[in-house]
């Protein structure tokens, strides 16, 4: 299970909530160009380490509990929306997916973003066939919470406003008193979104709008229509390679999505039919991604994923139509299990014990702190030091907090590659300024050292 830097930072942000020490009105910045999420998840996985009393396997495990949900839920949605074929063809997919599968294993707020967008997206349908106030509350609310786990969830909100236009237009075209409770609705939502959005709403107040300044930063570089060309096609590329988890040929790839836009503009001529929703959706984010034209990780596509899965199942069981389909439609989910079956290394590869490492640096930390002013840092990643300050809080050893400007006593650094402690420029121990090493210690690769000066 995977117990690195956000995780046991999360943990300590979690421990606080559950103690009532600290109520976050902002959640985790993203690696990239420093966005602050919301604060959502936070409270969302909370339950999970108070019900593992403080074991930090607690959120990992409700992240698997909501993966496995997000299996159920999708099953009984495309049943609803379309049919059981397609349904089971799609929970296939989602079951033997191989990032599915690694988003799952360890706690993390972008982990449980195809959930979200699917249920966001599955409201919203909901919503306007109803008119029911329950549905347009929970859209606004599930559009929130999904931008809280990520900020490319933002991506859903031009296609949702497509969405609601061409059905406000068609209300407007019925009659009066319908086009009134659906604007009554759509204002629901705008009420639950901005509802559960205030603690970011606030904190941008507070500072001069630095989120959204460094938002919009994401988007700035000067790019020519090539460049937004080139992203749009790598990111159907990277998608596509980690769906099937292989390195698929391009120009394929390529004339996929050009089908598939085109598959798109040829239903909206057609019949009501729940796959243009799917499509247009699909074909927004997408589009939106081209405007990002920083690097692809497999977690960024996680608000796309719920949205292509169903589309490739909406494609494949129509295959059942034409002949031979009743064999390619196997031959094809046998073919998607190999591909991703590659991918499962943690059935064979030993673990990597990351929370039993944890606990012993720290039990090591623990056992030699003697001043209650110390602090403790890591190289060469700095905030891998986290893991180890989590189990130090638990057991009442609470070290100077990271961004302190306190002087500590004494000051712990975890080398997990070779390193010189004294004389290095990392900040933290640049700021202590230590000048004798007091104790050394080596669990598993990596080297304790106790300073002072």
């Amino acid at each position: 299970m995977t117990f690195l830097g956000d995780q046991g930072r999360d943990a300590i942000v979690i421990k606080r909530i559950l103690s009532f020490e600290h109520f976050p009105a902002i959640g985790a910045p993203t690696s990239v160009g420093q966005v602050y999420l919301g604060p959502f998840y936070y409270y969302f996985i909370a339950p999970w380490l108070l019900i593992f009393r403080n074991n930090p396997i607690g959120p990992a495990f409700g992240v698997a509990i909501f993966s496995c949900l997000y299996l159920l839920i999708n099953y009984l949605i495309v049943t609803k929306l379309f049919d059981k074929k397609i349904a089971v063809i799609s929970t296939i997919l989602l079951s033997f997916s191989t990032v599915l599968i690694d988003l799952s294993r360890f706690s993390w707020n972008p982990n449980l973003m195809p959930l979200f967008s699917l249920l966001t997206v599955y409201f919203l349908i909901k919503s306007i066939n109803t008119n029911k106030i329950i549905y347009y509350l929970l859209m606004g609310s599930f559009l929130s919470f999904s931008i809280q786990l990520h900020y490319l969830a933002l991506f859903l909100i031009p296609p949702i406003g497509i969405y609601g236009m061409i059905h406000l237009f068609e209300a407007f075209k019925k009659s009066r008193n319908q086009l009134l409770i659906m604007i009554k609705g759509l204002l629901f939502s705008v009420f639950s979104f901005v509802f559960f959005s205030i603690p970011l709403i606030v904190f941008d107040l507070r500072h001069n709008f630095l989120n959204t300044n460094n938002f919009f930063n994401l988007f700035k570089q000067s790019q020519s229509g090539i460049n937004k060309l080139n992203n749009l096609l790598d990111t159907n590329f990277y998608l596509n390679r980690y769906i099937f988890n292989f390195l698929p040929n391009y120009p394929v790839v390529t004339a996929v999505l050009v089908l598939i836009f085109v598959g798109f503009f040829i239903l909206l001529f057609q019949k009501k039919s729940n796959i243009k929703i799917f499509l247009g959706f699909f074909l927004g984010l997408i589009f939106g991604f081209m405007f990002y034209g920083g690097q692809k990780h497999p977690h960024y596509f996680g608000v796309i994923y719920p949205f292509y899965f169903i589309i490739i199942s909406y494609i494949i069981a129509y295959l059942d139509n034409i002949k031979f389909g009743k064999i390619l439609i196997p031959v094809f989910l046998i073919a998607y299990i190999f591909l991703n079956s590659k991918g499962y290394g943690f059935l064979t590869n030993p673990g990597d014990h990351q929370i039993e490492r944890s606990t012993k640096i720290a039990r090591i930390i623990y056992e030699n702190v003697k001043k209650n002013k110390f602090t403790v840092t890591a190289l060469p990643e700095k905030y891998s030091d986290s893991t180890y300050r989590y189990f130090l809080e638990v057991w009442g050893k609470r070290s100077l907090e990271k961004d302190s400007t306190d002087k500590a006593d004494e000051l712990f650094v975890a080398c997990e590659k070779d390193c010189k402690v004294i004389g290095d420029p990392q900040w933290d121990i640049a700021y202590f300024a230590p000048n004798k090493i007091v104790g050394e210690w080596k669990v598993d690769n990596v080297r304790i050292y106790k300073l002072i000066r």
